[in-house]
């Protein structure tokens, strides 16, 4: 078998950084590191466009791929070490590429970083479902590319805090995404036994927006360029309050017509289930009953989903949709996406006059806190003449 090979690289700002059309936009590279005749690194010196160039600024990185996957892994800004872990990173390769058993990096009983975050993930591949699996790698894998310990141990407060800024200044993330990748670091580091290293003040803040709700017009607006199967597909979105991978997963066997009902339930035959895998009984307007009756005498008897593809498959495209639909009337597609149904859903329960416990049990929410976010103030009629009747007394005013 071919040997592996490791490069390495020095992640620097570079001035003169070209994008894909060939123009001048500065910003970060990854540059390879320049080896001298005795293959000792020059120190701080970087290969650009074919020229020696001295960055002193910058952390090295090591890179190497499996198949199509790249990996990236920061090694420190100190030459000569990060040059000993190329090399101790390539035998490790080259010994599992010839089936060697390698045995994970200790020292003095301290685990590796890269072994303790792959065998989190992999616990987690097993008790969480994919997306959350997806983003748990995404947040990690940042912050190997951050963080220049070697050893689970060694990582300090700083790291952390540099961590924060890495997803803020360098990877441009949002607030919100940066707070959750943070998160799931921390939730790492106390799976290891690490704790105690940041404050609350230390954390990433964002501003909890208000969720945005559809007003009626723009609901009017929306199904009047709906055909009659789009339109039971977002009635349907709005009427339960269901998630939007909840609908795709929808059978025929959760809607109770007799008591206008409908669950949220697992799927072991699709290897789906339910988020924070919790079943739910969700209570539905006549209205919709009535037109998923209709909708179901016209449906395949062989199909168990409600609203499948062709072939019986769950219609994974209902976001798409919406926007051709949007498209099509000449709303702005900014302004509509499925999430807004399930808000909305909330929002007028919650004015409606029931109580938040219940509300908190249709939405499945394990916490109250999330509901809570939904009670948004009423902007109806009925409120502005409630205000009208309060001053009354005020000639004045």
């Amino acid at each position: 078998m071919a040997n592996r090979e490791v490069n390495l690289t020095k992640r620097i700002w570079d001035v003169h950084a070209r994008n894909k059309q060939g123009h001048g936009e500065p910003g970060y590279r990854y540059c390879p590191a320049v080896l001298s005749a005795n293959g000792r690194i020059k120190p701080d010196v970087v290969l650009i466009d074919g020229r020696e160039e001295r960055h002193p600024e910058g952390a090295y990185y090591l890179e190497w791929r499996d198949g199509a996957k790249r990996h990236r892994l920061s090694v420190g800004k100190n030459a000569a070490d990060a040059n000993a872990r190329r090399l101790a990173k390539e035998a490790e390769l080259n010994a599992i590429n010839h089936g060697v058993a390698v045995t994970p990096e200790k020292k003095n009983g301290q685990r590796s970083l890269a072994t303790a975050v792959a065998e989190y993930l992999d616990e987690i591949k097993l008790t969480k479902k994919p997306r959350s699996h997806a983003a748990y790698s995404v947040g990690l894998r940042y912050f190997e590319e951050c963080c220049t310990k070697q050893f689970v141990e060694n990582v300090e407060r700083r790291d952390l805090l540099e961590f924060a800024a890495f997803l803020r200044d360098e990877r441009e993330l949002a607030p919100r995404s940066v707070y959750n990748k943070f998160e799931v670091v921390m939730s790492f580091l106390k799976s290891q036994g690490v704790r105690g290293l940041v404050s609350k003040n230390d954390w990433p803040r964002y501003t909890q927006e208000e969720p945005e709700i559809y007003e009626q017009e723009d609901l009017n607006a929306l199904f009047v360029a709906c055909n009659p199967e789009e339109r039971l597909w977002f009635e349907f979105f709005l009427m339960t309050g269901m998630r939007d991978q909840e609908v795709m997963f929808a059978y025929w066997s959760d809607v109770n017509f007799n008591h206008a009902t409908v669950r949220v339930s697992h799927k072991p035959d699709r290897g789906w289930t339910p988020k924070a895998y919790k079943e739910r009984e969700i209570p539905i307007p006549e209205k919709l009953v009535t037109a998923l009756r209709l909708w179901r005498s016209k449906s395949d008897k062989k199909c168990n989903l409600i609203f499948p593809t062709a072939g019986c498959q769950p219609r994974a495209t209902f976001l798409d949709r919406l926007k051709a639909i949007t498209k099509r009337a000449g709303l702005p597609q900014e302004s509509f996406w499925l999430h807004k149904f399930r808000a909305t859903f909330a929002t007028r329960c919650l004015w409606a006059g029931v109580d938040l416990r219940t509300v908190q049990l249709w939405l499945g929410h394990s916490d109250i806190e999330s509901t809570m976010r939904y009670l948004k103030p009423s902007r109806s009629q009925q409120v502005r003449e409630k205000v009208n009747e309060i001053f009354a007394w005020c000639s004045r005013c």
